[in-house]
């Protein structure tokens, strides 16, 4: 069974207007994103991750110099939530800022 099959419908509806994201084959929300230089995909990663605990919601990612990989899902509900829309949200806002 794939995350998506537990998502609500509504929730699969907002993923889809996101920005900067993708819905993997898993029904995972996926951003692959590349900066100028480390300092400033660290300094990204720094502002999410402030976010994240705001919202008690943690991204699986991955940073090698100036790229970023994010992954978002509940574990809890193996399912898409308002959690991940909203920290997915987050981020899309802070990359055009």
């Amino acid at each position: 069974m794939s995350i998506g099959e537990n998502t609500d419908a509504a929730i699969l509806e907002q993923a889809q207007t996101l920005q900067h994201w993708e819905i993997n084959d898993d029904g995972k929300l996926e951003l692959g994103i590349e900066f100028d230089d480390f300092k400033q995909a660290f300094s990204f990663m720094t502002q999410v991750a402030l976010r994240a605990e705001e919202i008690g919601h943690h991204p699986e990612w991955y940073n090698v110099y100036n790229r970023v990989s994010m992954v978002l899902y509940t574990h809890d509900t193996e399912s898409l939530t308002e959690k991940d829309i909203q920290l997915a949200a987050f981020v899309d806002e802070a990359l055009e800022g």
